[in-house]
């Protein structure tokens, strides 16, 4: 990754040259290769830093509606790519299973309906908090397993060359350090965020899972994908350094994704997974080069193997949401899950699915594979089993 994009070419042009058929190489590599289904999988990278972005205007338009209907977005948001610092230690490969987060949860005075802390369905307490970004609801905390946990459906974008500390990259050059992307499910207790986003943003709501695809698509297998990066004209335009002619031109990425879930009764039974919603990344509001300049522009030094989340992807229709905070209306329309279940949240023993590909006539298909995770009951509190 670090070797830069000359290197990350040659590489992808010698393999293709020694696996095509006939090649001098072929039998002998042929010899190296397992069934995808026999492989082991690990982190492909050692990462050392891990920012979350906002990037999908339609998340952060649903989300903000069930706090402010009339204003759902606030002013900056289409001024400067959204993000956060994660936790690195705590991202996994697919197949990463977890125990149910815990931590405080608000008090028990009412929230408005549909907000990210407002209180569950039958299946857990009600507890609950105010819109994010308000002020405290009287009461006192508690301290338990999440029930309000969800998944966000998210693009991993691994750092390759990185720059020096006080160096920023230019738009322009953004690419060159961008190796690839992957899947990503940013998994979220939602009571807890709600919390404690005040004043601050997500901290315990957040880092004790992040699950990752054990595969990275470079940016230059997925040319044949590339789309026009276009704003409303009514919206301002980025501003100087986060805008380029190669950014309007062929900034956004056509990636097709889809969430899916299985619960324990739907394993039990043998029943395949059931989609939950479909979109695409060409949706998102700002591209992949707008968040590498956006984050070097005040010096801060990008590393090989670093990785930036997208944030929820999610599309301009309800099948098209990227987490179950918008598909359940904030939890207070369940959703009918297999044969005789139903969800606003996430259950133990549910296992959340991501899957991506590119495709368009005239290219071959280009697959992410898919990205799993399982939730696992939640540990008590002061054990370690």
């Amino acid at each position: 990754m670090q070797q830069g994009p000359h290197i990350w070419r040659a590489l992808r042009l010698s393999l293709f040259e020694a696996l095509a058929q006939g090649s001098a190489l072929e039998s002998t590599l042929r010899k190296c290769l397992v069934p995808r289904g026999d492989a082991e999988f690990s982190l492909p990278a050692q990462i050392g830093d891990y920012t979350d972005f906002y990037i999908s205007i339609y998340h952060a338009t649903a989300i903000g509606r069930q706090f402010r209907p009339d204003n759902p977005l606030l002013p900056n948001y289409k001024w400067i790519p959204i993000g956060y610092h994660g936790r690195s230690s705590s991202i996994g490969v697919s197949g990463q299973s977890f125990p149910r987060p815990q931590g405080q949860r608000p008090g028990t005075t009412a929230a408005p309906p549909g907000s990210i802390g407002s209180p569950t369905s039958a299946a857990g307490p009600t507890s609950a908090a105010g819109p994010i970004g308000a002020a405290s609801p009287i009461g006192t905390p508690s301290v338990g397993p999440s029930t309000r946990l969800d998944y966000e459906l998210e693009l991993g974008i691994f750092i390759g060359a990185g720059n020096s500390l006080g160096t920023s990259i230019p738009i322009a050059e953004a690419e060159n350090h961008i190796f690839g992307l992957c899947l990503l499910n940013d998994w979220s207790a939602r009571d807890l965020q709600g919390w404690e986003y005040q004043p601050l943003g997500p901290f315990l709501s957040k880092n004790f899972a992040t699950t990752i695809s054990p595969w990275v698509v470079t940016l230059q297998a997925l040319a044949p994908f590339r789309a026009p990066f276009n704003r409303p004209e009514a919206d301002p335009q980025p501003l100087a350094y986060l805008d380029s002619q190669w950014n309007r031109e062929a900034g956004a990425v056509d990636i097709r994704l889809e969430a899916l879930i299985q619960t324990a009764k739907m394993r039990e039974r043998q029943e395949p997974p059931q989609r939950l919603s479909a979109t695409s990344f060409r949706h998102a509001y700002w591209t992949i080069s707008q968040l590498v300049a956006h984050h070097t522009v005040n010096g801060c030094n990008l590393r090989p193997g670093d990785l930036l989340g997208s944030g929820t992807q999610s599309g301009p229709t309800s099948a098209e949401a990227g987490s179950l905070v918008e598909l359940s209306k904030g939890g207070s329309q369940p959703l009918q899950i297999g044969q005789d279940e139903q969800r606003t949240f996430l259950e133990d023993g549910d296992t959340v699915i991501f899957r991506g590909w590119c495709e368009r006539p005239g290219a071959v298909t280009i697959g992410f594979g898919e990205v799993q995770g399982r939730v696992l009951p939640a540990i008590r509190i002061g054990t370690q089993s």
